[in-house]
């Protein structure tokens, strides 16, 4: 599984439980999938050549309006047939159900990371096992249609409060568990990438 956040960071309040889910996956795949231990901040300095972004060249501003236009294409994702949306490509890679619900949980733990950043003085990030939550929260059981909701109600909280970021807030620092450390700003561009990368994982899309 590709994933541009690191296993070494969150496991918070950022989900709130699993949405509405069906029976148990019966395909014999295994729920876990070969952890991504990598640290995925050289974002910041250079291009993705998987998906194509430029994070570096994101301007803070726009990242309000980047957030809302992702969560509009995952809810078309959503859309598809149940059944190929739970389906996995290989073993070891998340389904586009697993990867949508993801993506809601990633829009969930940065705002609460952001607000972290905007209340407190150079915070550290309680730690997330991204693969961990993919298990307890039973990703592959989900229905399609409560997870679009929830990451379109998700993307929308979260842009709503980038935009309302201003002045010197953007300086605003924050800390990871692996050492990582960003400002309002870098944080920011850091977190469209995710996203982003996994549209592209799903679609095969570059931007």
């Amino acid at each position: 599984m590709t994933s541009p956040e690191t296993a070494a960071a969150p496991q918070t309040a950022a989900t709130a439980g699993p949405a509405t889910t069906t029976g148990p996956a019966d395909d014999g795949v295994p729920d876990a999938v070969v952890p991504d231990t990598k640290d995925w901040t050289w974002v910041l300095e250079r291009v993705c050549p998987d998906c194509g972004l430029d994070s570096a060249a994101v301007a803070p501003g726009s990242v309000p309006g980047l957030i809302r236009a992702n969560a509009d294409a995952w809810v078309t994702v959503l859309a598809g047939d149940e059944d190929a949306l739970r389906r996995r490509p290989r073993p070891d890679v998340w389904s586009d159900l697993e990867y949508a619900c993801h993506v809601r949980d990633v829009f969930r733990l940065f705002h609460v990371r952001l607000n972290l950043m905007l209340d407190q003085e150079g915070p550290d990030f309680p730690n997330w096992d991204q693969d961990e939550t993919a298990v307890a929260e039973r990703y592959r059981e989900q229905r399609p249609g409560a997870v679009a909701a929830d990451l379109a109600e998700a993307g929308r909280v979260l842009a709503d409060a980038f935009e309302r970021v201003g002045g010197g807030q953007w300086q605003r620092t924050g800390n990871r568990g692996d050492g990582a450390r960003f400002t309002v700003e870098s944080f920011s561009r850091y977190l469209i990438h995710d996203p982003v990368h996994h549209l592209y994982d799903v679609t095969g899309e570059r931007v």
